[in-house]
């Protein structure tokens, strides 16, 4: 892990000028870059930070959210790209045939309904707002289109030019954070390749089990992967090939396919952490602590919101400040305004809840005529659509696209006379990701904040809020479907005896005001109280508890907080189930020494998962083995692909309490496998790293680290692969500590971006964002973050325009063309 020399240049002047304490004299020697822009109404100036984060200013809200757009696609203009032609469908142009699943569902999903009303619910001025946007990012388009030194490295690889941005892309579903239908068809093939009792006791349902039974309609022959081919390839990770890219910087072919394979188990990695997928370990934490339990006397914000981890960074920082606005946070850069972040008053975070958003229907359907399926006993006809779809060296590809009364075809069978479609909330009025934070971010009360939060429907989120005013406050959002006969958990006919009755309302969701512990935190963990009316249109399956216990055994604890607290306890890496775990070996002697050693060391150990630990290497290899071989006593062969590996909290509870399955004397069985499973591990970090323990540190090279990849890591050459790619460094935690650094070797998902304010004084709030700003592995702003990140450190995170010009590392004036 290197930071590039231009930064080292950069950063060592810098620190020079700080040290000097004259701030007057950055200010003076920023960078300076003016440009004549057509479609302002005003000047802007743009301040970028020591850090890369972009402080606009603007008279008017509409040349602000313009600025903004400008700037996005000058930091990350070909992630913008990439953003545009997943989200319209137009992937199989640049990468060919291998896309046209990607393209066919993208289609198939993309919002119809009425522009105008779509965006105005994300803001009373939502139709100015969103155009204005666009209209920045297409004004940076012209002008790197009249200069093609400008052009991004990765188009000049592909031969490409961008191209103009319209709303609808910016109000496209594609990167929703949904996807519970997966797990509804897994679910729906482990009922039916065991049982309903089978499955119920081994998937934590909670806070209540559901009945899990399907209807007599469904055949459950026909429920196969195939099912959800272009549901997934629309919403799947894009991975460049050598063949994408300019033969001239390609890269060798058989390094090619050993990156390939390595980035390709990365992405999945990362995929089943970004929707609660069948191993739930999501994780985002989010906590807000009343002026009662912090040391200035004003409530407190912490959000760590985890996504995919990958260059360049996914999240955004922006500071916008024009009439009725002075905003600043973080966000996804092909989005105006902040999802998460303060104005001055109010801080608010958010983390994933679930909220079941999505149906998979299966109609029967007519023998002579598959475009027909039978509802109340009629038979209707699927309304249907020509696309035409541009395929890479083969010219246009005309497929036809199908809809049901309930949504979208996604699979027939004709021969069975079946056909499948998806009902998805998320297609309906206001269903684009994080927009609503348009509404919430001018908020000026809790009462205010809430009502904003109520036009937030994708993706379901528990919010938290902390203002001057000392209140704090919780609200879940999402679109929920009420489902009055059925718990949404398995496919149903598609005959019209499973409809939905509208959609809860968002503030009927969790939520609370002030609470008497001084305190609220989330970890995506179970939020539905016991007897929730509504039971059917949320979550029945949860991440696992043991973030958000860690929290709040902390925020419990009865001291005083401060930031400095706060940003310890975001990456504070004590693992519940080790210290609940590893007890378990007193008394349990090895006769091989190594193993003996290895149980020793644990028995030593503070639970922490440390980079320096060689206790925490010792753990996580006997963990992993432990939950395997649980797993395996307990999964069915038949329902192995289906569910995968028990939960963490299932797998300890089963330790902990042994039943039949280990053995007729269940105490001593549970025993012998804990000490198998630890031989095991002792062998698998001998054969990995040698026969020296003391080599077998977690953070050691091999061992848990963070690579970030680049969607063109495994296509271009290995210089240009060097320049793309950030890391590997050595990380800390797992997937159920505070800090999460996910359950493989390499981080692949995690809080990248963290954000803490104290609402005292709010040019005190922290930040990281890895690996940087910028998306051009050309800009300092590339990977400027990524060290401080390994660190556990952060950076100020200015608000007033004095500390922010005492930082300000370059200068952009915009001026409007006549």
């Amino acid at each position: 892990m290197s930071v590039t020399l231009r930064y080292c240049r950069f950063i060592a002047a810098s620190l020079v000028l700080l040290s000097l304490g004259v701030s007057d004299v950055i200010a003076q020697s920023a960078r300076q870059h003016a440009y004549t822009i057509e479609g302002l109404e005003a000047p802007v100036e743009i301040l970028k930070d020591a850090w890369g984060v972009s402080h606009i200013y603007a008279e008017t809200e509409r040349d602000l959210f313009f600025a903004q757009g400008y700037n996005a696609a000058r930091d990350r203009l070909f992630q913008l790209e990439m953003w545009r032609r997943q989200a319209t469908g137009t992937m199989a142009e640049i990468m060919g045939e291998r896309m046209l699943d990607h393209d066919i569902g993208a289609r198939l999903m993309r919002f119809r309904g009425d522009l105008g009303q779509e965006m105005r619910h994300y803001h009373p001025r939502g139709d100015q707002i969103i155009p204005a946007f666009v209209a920045g990012i297409n004004a940076y388009i012209d002008q790197v289109i009249a200069d093609p030194a400008l052009l991004p490295i990765e188009f000049r690889l592909m031969n490409l030019q961008p191209q103009h941005w319209t709303p609808e892309i910016v109000i496209s579903r594609h990167q929703g954070l949904v996807g519970n239908v997966r797990e509804e068809l897994n679910l729906a093939r482990a009922v039916a390749a065991t049982d309903s009792d089978t499955v119920k006791d081994l998937i934590w349902f909670h806070p209540e089990e559901p009945a899990l039974q399907f209807d007599d309609m469904i055949d459950t022959d026909l429920l196969s992967d195939d099912i959800l081919r272009l549901y997934s390839a629309a919403r799947s990770a894009v991975t460049f090939l050598p063949e994408d890219i300019d033969a001239a910087f390609r890269a060798d072919a058989s390094v090619s396919r050993d990156n390939l394979a390595s980035q390709l188990n990365d992405q999945l990695a990362a995929a089943q952490t970004e929707v609660l997928g069948r191993n739930h370990d999501i994780g985002s934490n989010n906590w807000v602590v009343s002026g009662a339990r912090s040391e200035s006397g004003y409530p407190i914000m912490a959000n760590d919101p985890h996504r995919v981890i990958g260059a360049p960074a996914l999240r955004y920082f922006v500071h916008l400040h024009g009439p009725g606005w002075n905003i600043i946070g973080g966000g996804e850069p092909s989005l105006p305004g902040i999802s998460i972040g303060h104005n001055g008053f109010g801080a608010w975070g958010l983390t994933v809840f679930q909220v079941d958003s999505e149906d998979l229907y299966v109609y029967e359907t007519h023998p002579d005529n598959p475009n027909q399926y039978r509802y109340q006993g009629r038979w209707e006809t699927m309304r249907t659509e020509q696309a035409e779809i541009m395929v890479r060296d083969q010219g246009t590809r005309t497929v036809e696209l199908k809809f049901t009364r309930h949504g979208p075809v996604i699979h027939e069978r004709p021969d069975r006379q079946a056909a499948f479609a998806l009902r998805l909330a998320w297609l309906d009025i206001g269903a684009a990701p994080y927009l609503a934070g348009l509404r919430m971010s001018q908020a000026q009360s809790w009462e205010e904040f809430r009502d904003g939060a109520s036009y937030s429907r994708i993706p379901g989120e528990n919010f938290v809020w902390a203002d001057r005013d000392g209140n704090i406050g919780y609200q879940a959002v999402g679109v929920a479907p009420l489902r009055p006969n059925w718990d949404g958990l398995l496919p149903v006919p598609g005959d019209g005896r499973y409809e939905w009755d509208g959609y809860l309302p968002i503030l009927a969701l969790p939520n609370a005001t002030n609470p008497e512990q001084g305190f609220w935190n989330t970890s995506n963990e179970n939020m539905v109280p016991d007897g929730y009316q509504f039971r059917n249109a949320v979550g029945w399956t949860w991440t696992d508890p043991y973030r958000g216990n860690r929290v709040r055994e902390v925020l419990a604890s009865g001291q005083r907080f401060n930031l400095q607290d706060m940003a310890q306890l975001q990456n504070d890496s004590l693992s519940i189930p080790a210290r609940t775990l590893v007890p378990l070996l007193n008394g349990l002697e090895h006769d091989n020494n190594a193993v003996e050693l290895a149980r020793q060391q644990l028995l030593n150990w503070d639970f922490r998962m440390a980079i320096d630990s060689v206790a925490a290497g010792i753990y996580m290899a006997w963990e992993r083995e432990l939950r395997s071989r649980v797993s395996a006593m307990y999964v069915p062969e038949a329902a192995q692909d289906f569910i995968g590996l028990l939960q963490m909290k299932p797998t300890v509870d089963r330790l902990l309490s042994p039943d039949g399955r280990f053995g007729m004397h269940s105490t001593e069985g549970r025993d012998r496998l804990m000490m198998d499973a630890l031989a095991a591990a002792v062998n698998n970090l001998r054969e990995r790293f040698g026969s020296d323990m003391n080599r077998w540190q977690y953070g050691q090279e091999g061992y848990k680290h963070a690579l970030l990849r680049h969607p063109m890591s495994a296509a271009v050459s290995d210089e240009l692969r060097a320049s793309f790619e950030v890391g590997p460094a050595p990380r800390h935690g797992y997937s159920y500590t505070v800090s999460n650094t996910g359950y493989g070797d390499n981080q692949t998902s995690g809080g990248s971006f963290r954000m803490i304010v104290d609402t005292e004084d709010f040019d005190r709030a922290l930040a990281s964002n890895t690996p940087g700003q910028s998306g051009d592995p050309d800009s300092p702003f590339y990977d400027n973050l990524f060290e401080d990140w390994i660190d556990n450190r952060y950076f100020p995170l200015f608000y007033s325009r004095d500390k922010v010009e005492s930082v300000t590392a370059e200068r952009l004036n915009l001026t409007p063309a006549d």
